[in-house]
């Protein structure tokens, strides 16, 4: 024992792996559907270990403050980009019910938290780390410490720098394991404890729009270009109806949006949709469309059916769209195949990286991914009038991005102005968080400036670049923190972090259903958005056996994430 723990203090990088390859595992195991959560596991490997090697052998285990920087740095800069998008279009357009309700839910946890702490007499740091933890969001710890690391937080005498970080860990340890139960239990039962079957919710909010929706693969995941079964089919017929003749493919495709020829078979030649022929008599045309559609009408308004493979022989491809800013964006999934659907099937929405259900009255926001297949050519021109690009394969490199976002994150973060004599700055880490918003904004909208950020590799910065800065801030406070865990303080942080994960998204509960009479299947999911709780969206999804409390989530998300870092920033300095 003695040796392993020797090893892991004179080898600091493998205390850091040791912690990510056991607290991995360890945060998902699930019982009775409830995770710990991989970050949260990592946090609890690593204290351990850290603690046990203080305890039991006076080892230190010291880790370079320097990847503590870098990894939050490249976290942050990923949790831009991934709200970026939604950021600034879920507040510009129709989006007010759920501003309101991120409001509601992460200023009475702020207001919660930092009175609740005076009231209990918490020692500073506690408050920053119950926010943290009420609010399962690890990212709050940085910014506090950034504030304490920068100064804008003086240690009152008698007190290290040591424990107050010791005491945001403990505050966050111990809300968040609570938080992350109770609020799932909370968001699935909400519309159960105020009489509401959540069922019948659901499908009165999938009525407004029409029918559920099938899982995709994420965008720019494995396999997310993959055709599968489509319900689309080309077959091709001969053109023996007089009133065909004359008329352009694209003119036919305005009146009957539910099919589009591909392509023209005219003796020997063959003419693509691309050069938008006139029909003649006896044509024969590949014609693609819904398999109801071609079997019902496509003799009747066409002519005869015939095998001919030259018609028909026209490759499909399944592409990301990502919605740029255009006349399209904002119209219903409806209007929006009637205008740009030619030869595109629409196969999937995603909104913020949580899919959306595709019925005909859903809206398309800017910075939303549409999934399409269909032709190279059909594929290409649906993109362009969404003033994007066809994204078939990622191949485009973050490295370039990420330097520029990380350097201008942390200059901006630096500055600081003072307030009243106390000393603000947004902090490298929030500074490099904004940068990843502007990027995302900037990129959805332009191609040029290298187009959408590949989930995967968003996803994995967003992953390693957590977890590896909660190791490393393990291995520091592991030696302190049981001095922030004795006597009665345990059971104040507990309540404390309860009150403050719970009362907001039920305030913004009781608002959105007595005031503006939303329903209550999307009102869960705003209220789960507004927690920053995926976990919770997709109990509310559960219980309402819809997908429609996902359309709630993205706004009030993306608002507190932004807004409960800057809260958090401020319950630190102030403490």
């Amino acid at each position: 024992m003695l040796f392993i723990f020797e090893y892991l203090a004179n080898n600091s990088f493998v205390f850091l792996f040791v912690s990510l390859a056991i607290g991995y595992p360890l945060g998902q195991l699930t019982i009775k559907g409830v995770s710990l959560g991989t970050t949260a596991g990592t946090l609890v490997v690593g204290v351990a270990l850290a603690l046990t090697a203080f305890s039991l052998f006076n080892l230190k285990i010291e880790e370079p403050g320097l990847v503590s920087d870098i990894f939050l740095m490249m976290f942050m800069y990923a949790i831009g980009m991934k709200v970026g998008p939604q950021f600034f279009s879920g507040l510009a357009r129709g989006g007010i019910d759920f501003v309101v309700i991120g409001l509601i839910v992460v200023v009475s946890n702020f207001i919660i938290v930092v009175v609740g702490a005076k009231l209990l007499g918490l020692a500073p740091g506690y408050a920053a780390g119950i926010i943290s933890g009420s609010y399962t969001v690890t990212a709050v710890m940085g910014v506090a410490q950034s504030a304490v690391s920068s100064g804008a937080f003086v240690p009152p005498d008698g007190m290290s720098i040591d424990t107050v970080s010791a005491n945001i860990a403990a505050g966050y340890a111990i809300s968040y394991v609570l938080s992350t139960v109770f609020i799932i239990l909370l968001i699935k039962y909400l519309p159960a404890l105020f009489g509401i079957d959540p069922v019948k919710a659901g499908q009165e909010a999938e009525a407004q729009f029409s029918d559920g929706e099938n899982n995709e693969k994420l965008p720019s995941t494995f396999g997310f270009s993959d055709l599968d079964q489509l319900p689309i089919d080309i077959r091709a017929y001969q053109v023996t109806h007089q009133e065909l003749v004359g008329k352009s493919v694209q003119a036919l495709f305005h009146q009957c949006p539910q099919a589009a020829i591909l392509r023209v078979v005219r003796g020997e030649q063959i003419i693509d949709a691309s050069d938008n022929p006139k029909l003649q008599l006896n044509d024969i045309v590949g014609i693609r469309g819904e398999y109801q559609v071609l079997i019902e009408k496509g003799t009747n308004v066409v002519g005869n059916e015939v095998d001919e493979p030259r018609a028909r022989n026209v490759d499909l491809e399944v592409a990301d769209i990502h919605v740029g800013k255009s006349d399209h964006a904002g119209k219903t999934v409806a209007d929006l195949h009637s205008e740009i659907g030619f030869g595109v099937h629409f196969k999937a929405l995603f909104r913020q990286g949580h899919q959306q259900p595709l019925l005909p009255q859903t809206q398309i926001e800017v910075g939303d991914v549409l999934r399409v297949a269909g032709s190279a050519w059909c594929v290409e021109q649906a993109a362009k009038q969404l003033n994007s690009a066809p994204i078939v394969e990622s191949t485009v490199t973050e490295t370039f991005y990420l330097a520029v976002a990380l350097l201008i994150g942390y200059v901006v973060g630096h500055f600081s102005v003072s307030i009243a004599g106390i000393p603000f700055a947004l902090g490298t880490s929030a500074g490099c968080m904004l940068t990843g918003i502007i990027f995302s904004f900037l990129r959805t909208r332009n191609p040029a400036f290298g187009g959408p950020m590949s989930e995967g590799a968003r996803s994995f910065l967003q992953d390693i670049g957590l977890n590896l800065f909660v190791a490393v801030l393990a291995a520091t406070v592991g030696p302190k923190i049981l001095a922030s865990f004795q006597g009665i303080v345990v059971i104040k942080i507990a309540l404390l972090g309860l009150t403050a994960a719970l009362v907001p998204p039920l305030l913004a509960w009781l608002y959105g259903l007595y005031i503006r009479k939303m329903n209550p299947a999307i009102l869960a999911g705003a209220c789960a958005g507004g927690r920053n709780s995926t976990p919770a969206m997709k109990g509310a999804q559960d219980t309402c056996q819809s997908d429609m409390p996902a359309i709630g989530y993205p706004v009030p998300y993306a608002l507190t994430s932004v807004l409960v870092l800057i809260f958090g920033y401020i319950a630190m300095v102030i403490s």
